[in-house]
């Protein structure tokens, strides 16, 4: 091996970009404002269709996997437009949001955007959405969700090896914690509930209490 020196661990690491170790998935979604005739603004929710093999059913907002080289606003406004089966100049992007990284090594990006309620009349895409419905905004801004708190416990192989580390009894390993609020709507469309839950339902209460606090400020 040649001489390691200063100069070449220098050269090495400039214009080094600064990424996670291990591996990591990327995706961000659009939190859809939809202003309606008298004024009012909602948030727009999708349910994922029964075909997909993640998430199924579920509740949650436009979005999808990052692309290589795109940024969390462009896949949000490309993935709601294939979703929603509508075109780009039916959605204003207002800012990029607030994020969620995952304990299972996943990273959520978002963003906050406004939807042209015209150019909602068509169909969705049907291989991604079986529905979408509107709930409005003052409702998660007038309440909150119940939340759950889960405990996340790593699991140690078997064979790990606590001698070697000089730890013969084991090691306190750290544990983390899973956050679930749940917000129940009554969707009067169809008389049933809409369950908000899990990382979406995180989005919209961090969301509303964001609008919340501007709109007492």
């Amino acid at each position: 091996m040649k001489e390691i020196t200063i100069d070449k661990i220098e050269n090495a690491m400039r214009g080094h970009v600064p990424k996670p170790i291990g591996r990591y998935g990327y995706s961000a979604v659009l939190l859809p404002l939809v202003r309606g005739q008298d004024g009012g603004l909602s948030l727009l929710f999708e349910v994922r269709a029964d075909e997909l093999k993640k998430q199924p059913g579920e509740i949650a907002f436009p979005g999808g996997k990052m692309e290589r080289g795109e940024t969390p606003e462009q896949t949000a406004v490309r993935e709601t437009c294939e979703e929603l089966c509508i075109p780009e100049s039916a959605v204003r992007l207002i800012t990029q949001f607030d994020y969620i990284v995952s304990y299972s090594n996943f990273t959520i990006y978002s963003c906050v955007g406004e939807i042209d309620a015209g150019a909602l009349g068509g169909e969705p895409n049907r291989g991604e959405v079986k529905d979408t419905f509107l709930v409005p905004l003052e409702f998660f801004v007038e309440r909150e969700p119940e939340v759950y708190v889960n405990r996340v416990v790593p699991v140690i192989s078997d064979r790990f090896p606590y001698e070697m580390i000089h730890f013969k009894e084991g090691y306190s390993w750290r544990e983390g914690r899973s956050t679930v609020p749940i917000y129940v709507w009554r969707d009067p469309g169809t008389g049933g509930d809409r369950v908000i839950w899990g990382l979406t339902a995180q989005l919209v209460r961090r969301f509303a209490d964001a609008v919340r606090s501007a709109a007492s400020s």
